[in-house]
């Protein structure tokens, strides 16, 4: 058995975080339910995720041998997600749980086994058996991620498998909603009430959302976006995963493809960074994201160069018209940049004509799901955008008493005019005008 990692059960001795479990509301049903598939939603904060983690960890010290899973579209999510949750609050040195590194397992005295994953990487997910799985975020996945994860459940060791998901509300449209209509999954409604751990000052910020984020992370409401800016986004077509031959995509874009950088500077909001890469048809890929405040310049230089070491060079670094910024990124880049076509109302057409399907039936631009470099917590903490992806449901149209203008909302949308400046410098050209 390989050491435990820092943060894992060993390390938690004294964990004032860690505390006696009595599940209320949606939690309790959750621990009681036996159905097939479960859907846990609510606003954030509601206890959710833990709800799902106690009902795993009950089960593997309840069944020896029975074997788990802890999911999320993407492995990386994970580490800074579920598993804090289940290491600081869950599990206890007493309950003889092992992290075993090597095949990134949580293992049990009784021969039970939690297993972490990935739905980016599916081989290692489906090659097993369960008995309990659990999906975290699952409007993150697809109605196909969740049916073939069914087909799975078949370990046999406990009396009944069940596939667990938790999610904040979507779209009304989405899948996951829309399968509990029907009756297919069970539907337990979290509320805020149901965590007694939850505070005040949480509940505050919450509150201070607006829009279709506060409906969905305060109010915990499938809530559709009216007056969203690009109507032809579509995270399930849009965002696709790193590994997708139909794409043309191994495992990252190939080296031959051309390389962008583009930037939208900032401190105390997002510095966004996105790396892109343009295949021979001419659609184009974010790969690589930086979304963090409170660091500087220089330094989030430093980190580019050391993520893009032994890529090839980009053609052109596209930047905001932050003279000091430029100059500083240029010299701890080495590299010379130039400054965005900032016509907004083009600039958006250009995007949208992106978004559009063309005449192979796709469009020509695509975000890779795991493209996100490190989650910024102030951020999270603020249930704010922590990468473009997440700004797209929220970046609306400026309303005024007459109605909506041709003018975006000037809020959380530092993703977009860095992904914006990237398709103008493509598609409209080297000129630029005022904002």
């Amino acid at each position: 058995m390989s050491p435990a990692r820092p943060g894992s059960p060993s390390e938690a001795r004294g964990n004032p975080l860690h505390r006696t479990y009595r599940p209320a509301g949606a939690a309790a049903e959750l621990a009681r339910s036996r159905d097939r598939e479960v859907l846990i939603e609510g606003p954030a904060g509601t206890g959710k995720s833990r709800a799902a983690l106690e009902k795993l960890h009950a089960a593997a010290l309840k069944h020896p041998g029975m074997r788990g899973a802890i999911l999320r579209k993407t492995r990386k999510s994970l580490t800074q997600s579920a598993m804090v949750t289940f290491e600081q609050k869950v599990i206890a040195p007493a309950d003889g749980v092992q992290w075993r590194s090597t095949s990134e397992e949580y293992r049990y005295s009784n021969g039970s086994v939690l297993v972490v994953g990935g739905l980016d990487d599916p081989q290692k997910v489906m090659s097993s058996e369960y008995d309990l799985i659990y999906v975290q975020e699952a409007t993150e996945t697809t109605e196909h991620d969740w049916e073939m994860l069914a087909t799975r459940l078949r370990n046999g060791v406990m009396p009944h498998q069940q596939l667990i998901a938790d999610c904040n509300p979507g779209a009304p449209t989405h899948w996951l909603n829309q399968r509990c209509n029907k009756g297919l999954t069970t539907r337990l409604l979290s509320r805020h009430e149901d965590n007694p751990s939850i505070s005040e000052e949480y509940l505050s910020r919450l509150r201070a959302l607006s829009g279709v984020r506060r409906a969905r992370l305060y109010e915990g409401r499938w809530a559709r976006t009216e007056g969203t800016v690009h109507q032809d986004w579509d995270s399930a077509m849009h965002v696709i995963d790193r590994s997708d031959p139909s794409m043309g995509l191994a495992v990252g874009v190939p080296r031959d493809w051309t390389r962008y950088w583009s930037v939208d500077f900032g401190f105390t909001n997002p510095f966004v960074w996105q790396a892109w890469a343009e295949d021979g048809d001419g659609r184009l890929f974010l790969y690589e994201e930086i979304y963090k405040t409170q660091v500087l310049v220089e330094d989030h230089a430093r980190l580019i160069l050391d993520l893009t070491a032994g890529e090839p060079r980009p053609r052109a670094i596209i930047c905001d018209h932050d003279a000091e910024g430029r100059a500083t990124l240029e010299r701890h880049l080495g590299m010379a940049t130039q400054p965005a076509h900032k016509r907004v109302t083009e600039g958006l057409q250009a995007v949208d004509a992106r978004l559009r399907r063309a005449g192979d039936g796709k469009p020509r631009l695509f975000l890779l799901r795991d493209s996100l470099v490190e989650r910024d917590w102030r951020l999270e903490e603020a249930k704010k955008p922590c990468r473009t992806e997440e700004e797209m449901d929220s970046y609306v149209w400026r309303e005024t008493r007459a109605g909506f203008k041709e003018e975006p909302l000037r809020q959380d949308d530092h993703g977009n005019d860095a992904l914006r400046y990237m398709v103008a410098h493509l598609d409209i050209g080297a000129s630029w005008g005022a904002v």
